[in-house]
């Protein structure tokens, strides 16, 4: 008979090798780490000139009030010039993005008439500004 003191320890221990791969772990972030910023480079210098500025296509704001009268950039425009103007701007930067505002009170066909000039136009960046409801649902 085997005495009460003889245990059969069928299971594992694993809890200092989890300590062990932690520790690895560790010891590999912080040593990645302290190789990547202890790297010496000798950085070129600048000229002391102002870059040149990257242009970023500027987006265009249609807004129509109330009264159907369409301006744009603050700037009162008819539906002709519009076209005309939308055009210019398309050559000169291609994927110039724009926002139409339309007041509440407006008709729907002076936003129509916008849209149709924005698609004959051939701009696909489009967006309709609105406004958050007040109650905040």
């Amino acid at each position: 008979m085997a005495s009460a003191d003889e245990k059969n320890y069928d299971d594992i221990n694993v809890t200092p090798m989890v300590d062990l791969y932690l520790v690895l772990l560790l010891i590999f972030i912080i040593m990645t780490t302290a190789s990547v910023q202890g790297v010496k480079v000798n950085l070129p210098s600048a000229s002391k000139a102002a870059a040149p500025k990257l242009d970023t296509p500027k987006t265009q704001a249609i807004t129509i009030d109330n009264e159907g009268r369409i301006r744009l950039n603050n700037q009162p425009i008819t539906l002709p010039e519009l076209e005309t103007r939308l055009s210019q701007i398309k050559s000169a930067t291609p994927e110039v993005p724009v926002v139409v505002r339309g007041d509440r009170q407006s008709q729907y066909q002076g936003i129509m008439d916008v849209l149709d000039v924005l698609g004959r136009v051939g701009i696909t960046q489009i967006g309709l500004a609105t406004q958050p409801p007040a109650d905040g649902k």
